[in-house]
């Protein structure tokens, strides 16, 4: 189901994936306060059936559920479908929170959470599902160098191949190309590409451009076009 409007978010459609009982009660009592539509599943093969076979504008997703590791589920619900996802995760450990990224989920919410914090979350994320690109290249052109950009449908290819890239990968990677030799930070790639980067770690930035370097060594593995500046942060270079 796409979103047309920003009016729209208020009818949105949810798949909760959480297989303990109170934690979805809550979840799904908080965001159907908000006029928000609640599927709820308490199993990883329930979550995929029902994605598979109905619409949702997001899914929520539990990392510990008992049938199947989260991060799993994951790399299946991207094979079926690219809707956003919000990982739940009971463990306030940093590797958690950057696998995630890592993988290409848009979010993730630590247990215990404020209903109030999820719900705020969920809002955030359905808002980038509505906007068409945060991060203009227009004024360096479609083309720089081996790189062919559509900002109006978030695509990038490389030497004539597509780059599988997440809304954050095709931010930086838009970010850099449209300043080449010009160095950003990891404080200021959070602040132009993340809608709230004060809840962002430094890692995450790495760990998006480690998934950029490896996307594009894929297709060409002489690639070394993303540079490390080290002790400031990345920049584009057509330099090899």
């Amino acid at each position: 189901m796409r979103l047309s409007r920003k009016s729209d978010i208020d009818k949105s459609i949810i798949i909760l994936i959480e297989d303990e009982p109170a934690i979805a009660d809550t979840v799904t009592y908080a965001l159907e306060s908000e006029g928000f539509t609640v599927e709820w599943r308490n199993t990883a093969h329930e979550g995929l059936e029902l994605i598979q076979s109905s619409g949702a504008n997001l899914v929520i997703l539990d990392i510990g559920l008992p049938d199947m590791n989260g991060f799993d589920v994951f790399r299946k619900l991207r094979a079926l479908s690219s809707v956003p996802v919000i990982f739940l995760t009971a463990r306030n450990v940093e590797i958690d929170r950057v696998s995630g990224l890592e993988m290409g989920a848009d979010d993730y919410v630590v247990k215990p959470f404020s209903p109030r914090e999820l719900t705020a979350r969920v809002r955030a994320v359905l808002r980038r599902s509505l906007q068409t690109g945060s991060v203009s290249v227009d004024s360096c052109g479609p083309e720089v160098g081996p790189f062919l950009i559509d900002t109006r449908a978030w695509t990038v290819t490389y030497h004539g191949k597509n780059l599988d890239l997440t809304r954050h990968e095709f931010g930086i990677l838009a970010l850099l190309l449209k300043h080449p030799g010009q160095v950003f930070s990891r404080e200021q790639l959070l602040s132009h590409v993340w809608d709230e980067p004060e809840h962002r770690l430094d890692r995450t930035v790495d760990a998006h451009v480690k998934n950029i370097r490896f996307k594009l060594r894929k297709i060409d593995n002489q690639s070394d076009s993303i540079k490390t500046k080290r002790g400031v942060g990345y920049f584009f270079s057509s330099q090899k």
